[in-house]
């Protein structure tokens, strides 16, 4: 068995965490885990991507077309993603946009949501969209967003790694302070992708 995940988003988004905790679960599962640096301008909102491989793979490294799954954090950021994905991949996406400086000075227009959705749908074999930062909200911190993306790709089933692992690698991860919020965050992800399998 072997997972291949990419993981992009924008700088402040928690890329670094999100890679982090999908790599100390997998561990705990018993797997052999490779984790890419993260790369991009993490502390200016520029372009942030990582990846994860776990199973039967050594290398983090994901050429184009080599990703499983794909978890974005932003939408124009999924959409940078496809080149890594093929025919096979999932895409989980959150769908509250960061827009970037070329639009918020009104050099471009940020594309619609549907329309980003609309492309993505088309070249992947399964594609979800939440509002995952709402989520974050509500389990009381908009720095959660990272912990409720991955929770939600454990709740869909993409991840094959036992959920009380995740809860396991979070504690060991982030100081006691913060450990409650992002508990209920990622039981909120795991709830809400487990309900769209569901539906």
């Amino acid at each position: 068995m072997r997972k291949r995940i990419f993981l992009i988003g924008v700088g402040g988004q928690g890329i670094l965490l999100a890679t982090r905790l999908i790599g100390e679960a997998a561990l705990y599962a018993g797997f052999n885990v490779s984790m890419s640096e993260v790369h991009g301008m993490a502390q200016r909102g520029g372009v942030v991507e990582s990846a994860v491989v776990f199973g039967n793979r050594h290398s983090p490294v994901l050429a184009d077309g080599e990703a499983d799954i794909v978890i974005a954090f932003e939408p124009l950021e999924a959409l940078r993603a496809l080149p890594k994905c093929n025919k096979e991949s999932v895409i989980v996406m959150n769908n509250s946009p960061i827009p970037p400086f070329t639009v918020t000075s009104g050099i471009s227009d940020y594309p619609s949501i549907s329309d980003i959705e609309m492309i993505i749908k088309s070249k992947v074999k399964a594609f979800y969209s939440f509002n995952g930062l709402a989520v974050a909200r509500d389990a009381g911190s908009d720095k959660a967003l990272n912990v409720v993306m991955v929770g939600i790709a454990v709740g869909l089933g993409l991840l094959d790694i036992d959920e009380a692992l995740f809860e396991k690698a979070l504690a060991s991860l982030l100081p006691d302070r913060l450990l409650a919020t992002n508990i209920k965050a990622l039981n909120a992800g795991i709830a809400l992708g487990q309900n769209s399998v569901r539906s």
